[in-house]
């Protein structure tokens, strides 16, 4: 899997484990990234384990929450960054 530099401004794509950092990979390239790396990251890590990176994310933004909802099919109010967002709400959502 090869990752963009521009996608990981403020670390060293060099250096990365694609297994140690695969959380925030999939995070980066979810909310981030483009179709061809969305496709290429879900072949490499499979549906299974981003399935479980993205429940247990602490904050996907809005669009990438109801994307993941919809391709898991995972009501958004399993999904751990839906439930910390209630329990620290902003303050004021426009």
């Amino acid at each position: 899997m090869e990752l963009r530099q521009s996608l990981f401004w403020d670390t060293n794509v060099k250096t990365m484990d694609l297994q140690q950092h695969k959380a925030s990979i999939i995070e980066r390239v979810l909310m981030r990234g483009s179709w061809e790396e969305y496709r290429e990251m879900m072949s490499f890590y499979g549906k299974n384990t981003v399935r479980e990176v993205v429940l247990n994310a602490r904050y996907l933004d809005k669009r990438t929450l109801a994307f993941c909802a919809a391709i898991f099919n995972i009501p958004k109010t399993e999904f751990r960054c839906y439930k910390l967002a209630l329990l620290n709400p902003p303050h004021w959502d426009f």
